[in-house]
């Protein structure tokens, strides 16, 4: 049994959990160890802003919290709350790209399709809301995950983290059927 369902604030300590696994065993192979556990320390995690408008999502497999992920009607590209500086305006739909949010599975229910489902949840929402474009910064792992649903590659970006570390990501861009 799969269900999604709008995140809450009583999902963030185990939404915050699953972060931390998906964030370090999902990066094996795409990211190095330094470079898995410094996005995972120091970018990834909940928005709470996210939460509260009600465009953050959990898909729960047989009662178990399996995947988050969300999409944002503000400016901020990517990061939990300890990354934001200053204000996180509301974006322009006629205009400006909603942004696709903190997608992660468990580790133990990758591959299975939750990715996929949340996305199409989140693009359906972003239409709904009046957006005609997606953008998102994709993580290596995620890459093949968004290319396969039609995200295209717009910029190359680079993440400077402590310790002298580097983090690859991309910037993807998704145009939004008319409906």
């Amino acid at each position: 049994m799969i269900s999604v369902r709008h995140a809450t604030p009583a999902d963030i300590p185990a939404m915050e959990a699953l972060i931390k696994r998906s964030g370090i065993e999902l990066s094996e192979g795409f990211y190095t160890s330094a470079q898995a556990q410094a996005v995972t320390q120091h970018v990834f995690g909940v928005d709470t802003q996210l939460v509260a408008d009600q465009t953050y999502f959990v898909i729960e497999k047989d009662g178990q919290l399996a995947a988050c992920g969300g999409w944002s009607k503000r400016s901020t590209l990517f990061g939990a709350d300890r990354t934001k500086q200053g204000a996180d305006p509301l974006l322009d739909p006629a205009r400006e790209p909603a942004r696709i949010r903190a997608f992660f599975v468990d580790p133990s229910a990758a591959r299975q399709g939750l990715g996929r489902l949340l996305l199409q949840h989140c693009t359906d929402a972003a239409a709904a809301g009046g957006f005609h474009t997606l953008e998102l910064a994709a993580t290596m792992p995620g890459v093949p995950l968004y290319t396969a649903c039609g995200f295209d590659i717009v910029e190359n970006m680079e993440l400077d983290l402590p310790g002298d570390v580097k983090v690859p990501l991309m910037k993807m861009r998704k145009p939004l059927k008319a409906a």
